[in-house]
């Protein structure tokens, strides 16, 4: 019986050590929450394209809620829904000099059905997003586009959203119109 009692310790531990071994993620996606990813584009060329000087915050979440603050470069961003509510709205402030007016910002507001979903043992249960419905106002977003109505963690493009666009102008001549650069 001493002779087990002092192996014990060493059986317990290899068991353990089994055991989490046999725990892993490799069956679930690196994206275990059910988070839209928006990605900007041209209305125009139907291009990619990245914006500077925007901000995105929630419409009626706190001020912490900036998800871009101005001078950051950005061509795609996952716009978070609340599994607590029926809607989640997103508000565009565009940070260019002439644009700089709570008058062209524009609004994205999403209106959908929270569904409890137990992915898998690795992944465990999530909320996906069925979107019912989806309106924008129209100051320099063009149109958006759902690529699917289901949102789930699979981290790939959901929401399509185009803008408009002006060609860059040389260097040497005036516009007063801001553009938004191609990538």
């Amino acid at each position: 019986m001493g002779k087990i009692l002092r192996y014990l310790p060493i059986f317990t531990a290899a068991v353990l050590a089994c055991a989490f071994a046999a725990c892993n993620t490799s069956g679930c996606t690196d994206n275990r929450s059910s988070i839209p990813l928006a990605r900007f584009y041209s209305s125009s060329s139907l291009k990619e394209i990245s914006l500077d000087s925007l901000e995105i915050t929630g419409v009626g979440a706190p001020d912490s809620a900036i998800l871009l603050v101005p001078g950051t470069k950005v061509s795609e961003i996952h716009l978070p829904m609340r599994a607590t509510a029926k809607t989640t709205a997103w508000c565009f402030a565009y940070r260019w000099a002439d644009l700089d007016s709570p008058a062209n910002n524009d609004t994205i507001s999403f209106s959908y059905d929270a569904e409890p979903y137990f992915a898998s043992d690795e992944c465990g249960a999530m909320y996906r997003y069925r979107i019912t419905d989806m309106t924008h106002t129209s100051h320099l977003i063009d149109s958006v586009a759902l690529v699917s109505p289901l949102i789930t963690n699979i981290d790939d493009v959901d929401i399509r959203i185009y803008f408009r666009t002006a060609e860059e102008t040389p260097a040497n001549a005036r516009s007063s119109k801001p553009s938004i650069k191609r990538q």
